[in-house]
Formats: C-alpha cells, structure tokens, sequence
C-alpha cells in the first residue's frame, strides 16, 4: 500500500468585510494568532475556543509561520482599523460623561 501525500487547502477565508476566519468558525485569524504568540500550544487554542478543529489550528499555524511577513503586514493593518474606530467612537461616546452619568444613576436619591 502506497501513501498517498496530498496538500491539504489552509483553512482560511475572508468575510465580506475583509476579515480572515479560521475554518467555518467566527474565530478570527487575530485571535488564533495572538493566542500562538502568548504562547499557547494548538491544543490550548483549542480548548479556549472549542470551535475550532486542531487540524485547522495547526494549519493555520503553519501558514502563518510559513507567510509571518505577510500575516504580519495583515495584523497591523487590523490593529490600525481597530484604533481607528476605538476613537471615533470615544469622539462620539465621551467615556468619561458616560461614567459620570453611570455614577450619578447609581447614587441613592435622598
């Protein structure tokens, strides 16, 4: 009996706003990817996110050590979306006149 080697395809799609999941789950390639980077094993990626199948873990983890400058060059640009919209909607939700408002309802009335 032969072993049949085959490419497996990465387990990787983008969304409609651009943003790349792992396997047919909601769990973003960010997050599987920062998660590697703090140091934990597919196993422990896993277990924190039961969705995911280890295969596509390990997959994914593989792409991106095999593309790092590239999966990089995405990440950032995700983190400067993400700052982007972080103050726009502190420029529109003041989080301190927020606070402010959540204090004074919290306080009994006398």
């Amino acid at each position: 009996m032969t072993l049949v080697v085959t490419a497996e395809p990465v387990p990787l799609k983008t969304d409609a706003d651009g943003v790349v999941r792992v396997g047919k789950t909601r769990i973003t390639l960010d997050t599987v990817i920062k998660t590697f980077q703090n140091g934990a094993t597919a196993e422990e990626i896993v277990y924190r996110y039961p969705s995911l199948k280890l295969a596509d873990v390990y997959t994914t983890i593989s792409f991106y050590l095999n593309h790092q400058q590239e999966v990089e060059t995405y990440l950032q640009k995700r983190h400067n979306q993400a700052q982007t919209i972080r103050k726009m909607n502190e420029a529109r939700f003041d989080p301190q006149r927020l606070r402010n408002r959540l204090i004074l309802a919290s306080l009994p009335l006398t």
